[in-house]
């Protein structure tokens, strides 16, 4: 491959006029320059990824698995459709097909992927009791451990919890699949037909985030709007990186045992 975008400079083509052409043309010449420009993309979402993954998730592993979805969302975006930028649908699409390989080849032990729905299960019982936010005190008793167990405990099971915020929360057809963190993200690139379906499972995310406790829900905002990462986290909110990977953990959890709760119309 050349240099990125080689037709725009030479044809004086802006990149969303490239876009059209692509759409009419699948011009595979279009398509490896759109590869070169947005590589570096996906190796930045495989560095997000990477530092909530325990060490035996190679980063290169991840980097290969982003190029499918850069790939997928090259030949699913339509600048006339989705009103966003293309790094804004890609991110999504990259991000999620990392995902997907790591669902596939089953990285996370079963021991932690069974404590982490142990754990979630316990969040999602004991806060529709208390009908507000449980504590760390209240949850680790609830799950008959001690506080500082409880802490280590979210410590081991943080890869899961990125994970899990990729679980489909919305699934229409397959190009309208939505997961949670694609709400939390970028809720503007929905598919208009069933627009009103998202709207309302948007709202219903947004809710319940402003419902977490103060630095949970900053947590949240922080790493997936503001795109800080945990290190620069834990230097805004004056707490340690590992603090702030065991906020990050229990807000995810406690927003999924929301949503379930929600689900089943306990809330």
């Amino acid at each position: 491959m050349g240099n990125a975008l080689p037709r725009a400079l030479a044809e004086s083509k802006t990149e969303e006029e490239l876009w059209l052409e692509y759409r009419r043309t699948r011009d595979p010449s279009i398509r490896e320059a759109f590869i070169k420009q947005y590589a570096p993309l996906v190796k930045y979402v495989a560095g997000k990824v990477a530092m909530g993954m325990p060490q035996n998730v190679e980063f290169d592993d991840l980097v290969g698995f982003g190029v499918f979805g850069l790939i997928d969302a090259i030949d699913k975006f339509d600048p006339e459709k989705y009103n966003v930028k293309f790094k804004t649908y890609a991110v999504t699409r990259i991000r999620g097909a990392i995902f997907d390989e790591l669902r596939q080849i089953d990285w996370v032990p079963r021991s932690v992927r069974a404590k982490a729905r142990e754990i979630e299960a316990t969040v999602s019982s004991l806060e529709a009791q208390l009908g507000r936010a449980a504590s760390d005190q209240e949850i680790a008793k609830a799950l008959g451990m001690n506080e500082e167990d409880f802490l280590k405990t979210l410590q081991k099971i943080s890869g899961t919890s990125l994970l899990s915020l990729n679980d489909v929360w919305f699934s229409g057809d397959e190009k309208d699949r939505v997961s949670i963190v694609d709400s939390i993200e970028s809720p503007s690139s929905m598919n208009p037909d069933v627009i009103m379906e998202k709207e309302v499972m948007r709202q219903v995310i947004a809710n319940t985030i402003n419902e977490l406790p103060d630095k949970e829900k900053k947590i949240l905002i922080l790493y997936y709007y503001e795109d800080l990462t945990l290190k620069d986290i834990g230097k805004v909110l004056k707490v340690t990186e590992s603090r702030v990977s065991q906020l990050h953990t229990k807000a995810i959890i406690r927003l999924r045992s929301k949503l379930t709760n929600i689900r089943k119309g306990i809330i």
